[in-house]
């Protein structure tokens, strides 16, 4: 089946199969959060990128085997709904940025920050440092060389734009900033973009949007 990224609350997970890690995206809750498990084919080995709502579907997706991590994209609550009781079941290492590790329910045990990596089995994972919808957003770089680039941004982009920053011009200078220097001006046009609600994207479709985005100010 070919992945499309488009998935409902209630529905089932969108697979992606590729040859080093296969990603499900589950969308969760009343907000309609998107949920990501990856796992390295050569291990089984599991990563959750942010236990947002319904720890019960979140669980059954996970389970086999479960997750050796769980990373919070950002500390609002509607990411992490059901992080304490997914971590409580799995075990599994809770991982955050700094900034925004203490508002989270649950002990941190691994802080990251900008260019560090995280493992699941053979996979490597980027750190990207984004700031502005909170101050220690992070997006996650999967580098998978003939597999493309694929990014897990949370909420801080998406398709149309980059994430909310309260009518903050601060704010959005800074996450526009990071968006376009970070991302933009170092990724391809291929990149997937998996986002914290919703569709997915790729920086290709989004790149000619840049000024508009910076004329707007959201």
């Amino acid at each position: 089946m070919t992945y499309t990224g488009d998935v409902q609350v209630g529905g089932p997970a969108d697979v992606r199969e590729l040859p080093a890690v296969t990603i499900s995206k589950l969308a969760v809750g009343p907000y309609d959060n998107n949920a990501y498990l990856l796992r390295c084919t050569a291990t089984g080995e599991g990563l959750l990128i942010d236990a947002a709502a319904e720890a019960d579907r979140l669980l059954a997706l996970i389970s086999d085997p479960p997750v050796r991590a769980i990373v919070t994209t950002h500390q609002h609550g509607d990411h992490w709904q059901a992080l304490e009781q997914v971590a409580k079941v799995t075990g599994a290492e809770v991982i955050a940025h700094p900034l925004d590790a203490p508002a989270l329910p649950v002990q941190v045990r691994r802080t990251v920050e900008y260019g560090d990596t995280i493992t699941v089995g053979e996979v490597t994972l980027e750190v990207i440092h984004l700031r502005g919808h909170t101050p220690g957003s992070i997006a996650l770089l999967y580098d998978g060389g003939a597999e493309g680039h694929h990014l897990f941004t949370g909420d801080s982009l998406f398709p149309g734009g980059v994430g909310n920053t309260q009518k903050d011009p601060e704010r959005f200078n800074q996450l526009y900033t990071d968006v376009v220097e970070r991302i933009f001006d170092r990724l391809p046009d291929e990149t997937w973009v998996y986002p914290g609600h919703g569709k997915d994207t790729t920086l290709g479709a989004e790149r000619p949007a840049l000024p508009e985005w910076r004329a707007r100010g959201w």
